[in-house]
């Protein structure tokens, strides 16, 4: 991973503030950039790797990446596609310290600012803005994972697919149709269909 120090934390502020109700001070501000580290990671390059421990939760800036289990006949399961302003980590593995069972991979050539969990949680202490945030992140992300077990259960493919496209229109472009078909937990042929289909309409 490539140090990029020039990187700006704006974003992240922008992004911590629009979770929480508090303005950050310039001095709250000092403390996030020092515990943010900026990163450059290029397209294909590993954040995590299956085995091991996530060691940071990475708020990205610029660029994409997905989580995925990989089965032994090397077939793929995305778990979860982010892109700019979106967190990508092992949420088990960072907080509990346990071997993570997911890759995670830049889909783009990606900006990423990454912080582990010990200054994660000493921020939250000393932050008000960023303990809001925080939680805010863990209630959306609970209803989040409801959302998509119902629809794992109650939907068919063209229903998942018009509530990705409708929910999350930057994933259908930005990442292959393959990837979108995983997420989805449908063959990409099934895509295929379904996406010909939809703009038949």
């Amino acid at each position: 991973m490539e140090r990029t120090d020039s990187m700006t934390h704006e974003p992240l502020f922008l992004y911590i503030e629009s979770k929480s109700s508090h303005t950050l001070t310039a001095d709250e501000k000092v403390q996030i950039t020092a515990a943010f580290k900026p990163r450059h990671l290029r397209k294909r390059q590993y954040l995590l790797q299956e085995g091991d421990v996530c060691k940071y939760m990475a708020f990205i800036v610029k660029g994409a990446g997905r989580m995925y289990t990989m089965k032994e006949n090397s077939q793929e399961t995305i778990i979860r596609l982010a892109v700019e302003s979106w967190w990508l980590g092992d949420y088990e593995s960072y907080n509990l310290h346990t071997p993570s069972i997911y890759y995670i991979e830049m889909t783009e050539d990606s900006d990423v600012l990454l912080v582990t969990h010990e200054d994660m949680k000493n921020l939250g202490a000393a932050i008000p803005a960023i303990d809001e945030m925080v939680r805010e992140i863990d209630r959306k992300g609970t209803i989040a994972t409801q959302k998509r077990i119902h629809a794992a259960i109650s939907m068919d493919a063209e229903e998942r697919y018009e509530v990705l496209a409708r929910t999350y229109p930057e994933f259908v472009r930005r990442f292959p149709q393959s990837m979108i078909a995983s997420y989805l937990g449908i063959s990409p042929e099934t895509l295929s269909r379904v996406r010909k289909k939809t703009i038949y309409k």
